[in-house]
């Protein structure tokens, strides 16, 4: 497995990720504006893309989206390099992602990883909820991921 970047400087890839993120995610049809992907490679197809949108420098927060095709992805070297992207390189604060609450798999990962959920109900409609959930940076570098 690699990881691969896309953004402002590699325009193309950052599309081709985006689209796949979003083409794996019920309900984001609409894809995303104004963001930077980071993708994982295999075998030369996409395994796995994660999407950072919706960055508010004033507060040091960005999203990110992501989704995969295998579980074998979320390895310590692409966390190390998922999470350097928002809080070593752009300097933020906390994290957020937004996960419908029937997604269970998305949510054990989430909080495996730290993140703090915060249930909203109808925020995906009208019969169904969303965790927001936010990791900030303090968390993230107490995590065991990063003791070694």
């Amino acid at each position: 497995m690699r990881i691969i970047w896309g953004g402002a400087n590699n325009a193309t890839v950052n599309r081709m990720i985006a689209d796949f993120v979003a083409s794996h995610i019920a309900g984001c049809e609409r894809g995303f504006a104004d963001f930077v992907t980071m993708g994982v490679v295999e075998d030369g197809g996409l395994l796995a893309g994660v999407v950072f949108h919706d960055y508010a420098p004033e507060a040091g927060v960005i999203e990110l989206s992501a989704a995969s095709t295998s579980k074998r992805w979320l390895t310590r070297p692409v966390l190390k390099g998922m999470f350097a992207y928002p809080f070593q390189e752009i300097g933020c604060q906390m994290v957020v992602l937004r996960v419908s609450e029937r997604n269970a798999g998305m949510i054990a990962i989430a909080e495996r990883f730290g993140f703090s959920p915060h249930r909203i109900p109808r925020l995906r409609g009208r019969e169904e909820a969303e965790i927001v959930f936010t990791l900030t940076d303090n968390d993230w570098r107490a995590h065991p991921v990063n003791q070694r």
